[in-house]
């Protein structure tokens, strides 16, 4: 479910919550579930359970999770959530055209790549 890159140059709880972030907004990890236990997840990753610890509540602050003492951590995953991350995707892609613009890659160009990524045509 979740694996660590070690070659990453970001911190292992700021790989972790995104990872979790991901399986959440795609609907793999539904409503309600729940996630594995701070020191289960610990054992299996080997690492410091205090870094699962701040990955959830790191991830409870964002309302991706939510906690029930004595029973565990959940997914409280909400429509707004999803809008949320869909406007930042959509705020990257922005970027990413206005990049391809300054290095005068066409229109045409850009939205083969687009379709490709979507299983559209191929590129010519």
């Amino acid at each position: 479910m979740i694996i660590i890159d070690y070659k990453d140059r970001r911190p292992i709880y700021e790989q972790i919550i995104e990872r979790f972030q991901d399986l959440i907004v795609k609907g793999i990890l539904k409503p309600d579930s729940q996630l594995p236990s701070v020191r289960n997840l610990a054992m299996e990753l080997s690492i410091n359970p205090n870094t699962i610890q701040r990955a959830y509540a790191e991830l409870e602050r964002q309302g991706y999770i939510y906690s029930i003492k004595g029973r565990g951590s959940f997914v409280s995953f909400n429509e707004e959530l999803l809008i949320l991350k869909k406007k930042e995707v959509l705020e990257e892609i922005e970027k990413a055209a206005e990049l391809a613009k300054n290095f005068q890659i066409t229109e045409e160009e850009v939205i083969g790549c687009v379709k490709q990524v979507y299983g559209g045509e191929e590129e010519k």
